[in-house]
């Protein structure tokens, strides 16, 4: 649903207290999805449900309207006009005033490029406290990409300096942080969460009838990708060790959750028995459907993907990167192997496909691990508690 722009964030009424304010900035935002896009897209309408009034400013790509309400989350896109650095410029420059203008209690930047460096300068003017979080970790994640950019490690040096809290979501990018030059005391460990009770397992006949429902197929495997199609995320490894597979598990089914600039290569070699189902709305139907997960990606962060399948009672074959370690106990609540080990790969699969009891303890597992540590309430508890530490908010 959305709605145009009348007003920004509500204001405060006479004598009654208004509510924590946090303005979210990143670059990019629904309907554009990747793994940070999914998190506050699920994020900011729960926090204004638990009493905190969030806007979310953006980019605006072509075919998107300058604002919209989202799940009744004002959403804020900015221009972008030029070449790359002019672009990040421009973003900045009108974000300026919207930021003065909703008077947040607290900036929220989403990544280290340009909405860390648009807090730290809005922070110039409203004197709100900077929050920001890296999303991704390794030689592709925030940290190390920032500090091969020109004046890159003078950037964080100034972010390490400006900013009152950063939150990592793994500790592997904790690490990173600190090694950057964050103070120890600046890093707050917030790992992403997800809905438990949205994403959880079907019983066998639900399951069967979901099938049916999304014209798959019924009484064999279904394993399942969920991310973007690009080369990070190692599509075209998965679809080789398919190929394979199908010759020792000809009716094993592997679906492909996602968009990106690999798709039309991909589908030209796909092979049999693999199905792209482009960007869906219902992914969780389509974990609740499957049989396993598989995510062999040479970078994460914390997979907001992984850790749905697992909420979905899924077991998950997923690469030894980002914060999956952290999460995955090899064989006991998921299968973990080597980034760019296409023999690890394709044994993982085999293992799994043939031993239905093995993924049941698997998938078991993997959902009580999920909601011990990584729902999204927990997640939201969290922030909230730091939002209001930083905002110095009774």
């Amino acid at each position: 649903m959305t709605t145009t722009d009348t007003t920004d964030v509500s204001r405060e009424s006479k004598g009654q207290k208004r509510s924590l304010r946090v303005a979210m900035i990143m670059q990019r935002y629904y309907p554009l999805v990747g793994g940070a896009e999914k998190l506050v897209g699920a994020l900011a309408p729960q926090l204004q449900a638990h009493g905190i009034e969030v806007a979310i400013l953006t980019r605006r790509y072509p075919g998107l309207s300058p604002f919209e309400q989202i799940e009744g989350v004002p959403v804020y896109r900015l221009p972008i006009p030029g070449p790359k650095a002019i672009a990040s410029f421009s973003f900045t420059l009108s974000a300026l005033p919207r930021l003065l203008n909703l008077r947040a209690d607290v900036l929220h930047a989403h990544e280290v490029f340009s909405p860390a460096t648009t807090a730290v300068a809005a922070r110039r003017f409203t004197g709100a406290p900077i929050v920001i979080t890296a999303h991704r970790s390794g030689p592709l994640g925030d940290v190390q990409r920032l500090q091969h950019k020109l004046m890159g490690q003078r950037r964080l040096t100034a972010f390490a300096q400006q900013a009152a809290a950063f939150t990592a979501i793994s500790r592997e990018i904790g690490d990173e942080l600190a090694a950057a030059g964050v103070p120890a005391q600046k890093i707050h460990y917030i790992p992403n969460g997800v809905d438990t009770q949205r994403f959880a397992p079907l019983d066998y006949e639900a399951k069967q009838k979901l099938r049916a429902r999304l014209n798959l197929p019924q009484q064999v495997e279904i394993a399942v990708f969920v991310g973007r199609l690009a080369a990070e995320k190692r599509p075209e490894q998965l679809l080789a060790a398919w190929r394979e597979i199908h010759a020792a598990r000809p009716g094993a089914a592997l679906l492909m959750l996602g968009t990106g600039e690999l798709e039309a290569r991909l589908k030209a070699s796909a092979g049999e028995r693999v199905r792209f189902t482009g960007a869906v709305n219902n992914v969780v139907e389509y974990l609740q459907a499957a049989d396993l997960f598989v995510l062999p990606s040479a970078a994460e962060g914390l997979s907001i993907a992984m850790l749905e399948a697992m909420s979905s009672g899924l077991p998950v074959l997923v690469t030894r990167v980002g914060g999956a370690p952290e999460v995955i106990v090899q064989g006991e609540n998921g299968w973990l192997i080597e980034a760019d080990a296409p023999d690890e790969l394709r044994a993982g699969l085999l293992t799994l496909l043939n031993d239905a009891a093995l993924r049941e303890r698997l998938g078991q597992q993997a959902r009580a691990e999920v909601i011990a540590k990584y729902s999204l309430e927990k997640m939201i508890n969290d922030l909230i508690v730091l939002y209001r530490q930083l905002a110095n908010w009774d």
